[in-house]
């Protein structure tokens, strides 16, 4: 009985604090050799009505026999954000570090392509931030997506304190 609990609970904690999934939406291929660029669409989990779209380069087979590195795909990604409804302020963090609203691995076991939601209080504008996290040798490679909340009518639920 004991175990049943403890495994609702930790199924419970997994699925209430988990990121944003992804659904993928198109993919181009780049070359022969069945490289190809993947476009997913990502809804805020705690801000309805903002949707992201990032891109992110994905090996293939082929490639990894020619290159190496065989388990791990490139930091290389771009996102784009937009207001696509009625726009809800859950309850998001409100510090200077954000929050993560996805991640998605990139290698075998340690590489994620993460983004953040930053809130500009001066701006009034949320900032998704697209970047690598690895363990060790982290990438400077990144990118920005602003959603300015003047021109939308945002209803705000509740928010973190900074």
């Amino acid at each position: 009985m004991r175990v049943l609990f403890s495994a609702t609970i930790l199924a419970l904690a997994g699925i209430l604090g988990r990121p944003a999934l992804a659904d993928v939406v198109g993919k181009v291929r780049t070359d022969w050799v069945g490289n190809d660029i993947v476009v997913e669409s990502i809804q805020d989990p705690k801000v309805q009505g903002v949707t992201c779209h990032i891109t992110y380069f994905e090996r293939s087979l082929i490639d990894r026999l020619q290159q190496g590195n065989w388990f791990e795909d490139p930091s290389n990604s771009a996102i784009a954000c937009q207001t696509t409804g009625p726009v809800v302020v859950g309850d998001i963090d409100l510090g200077r570090s954000g929050e993560k609203v996805f991640h998605e691995g990139r290698s075998l076991i340690f590489k994620k392509l993460v983004v953040n939601r930053i809130y500009d209080r001066q701006n009034n504008t949320l900032i998704y931030l697209a970047h690598t996290r690895q363990v060790q040798q982290g990438s400077a490679k990144m990118s920005i997506a602003t959603v300015p909340l003047y021109n939308v009518q945002a209803t705000w639920v509740k928010a973190r304190p900074q």
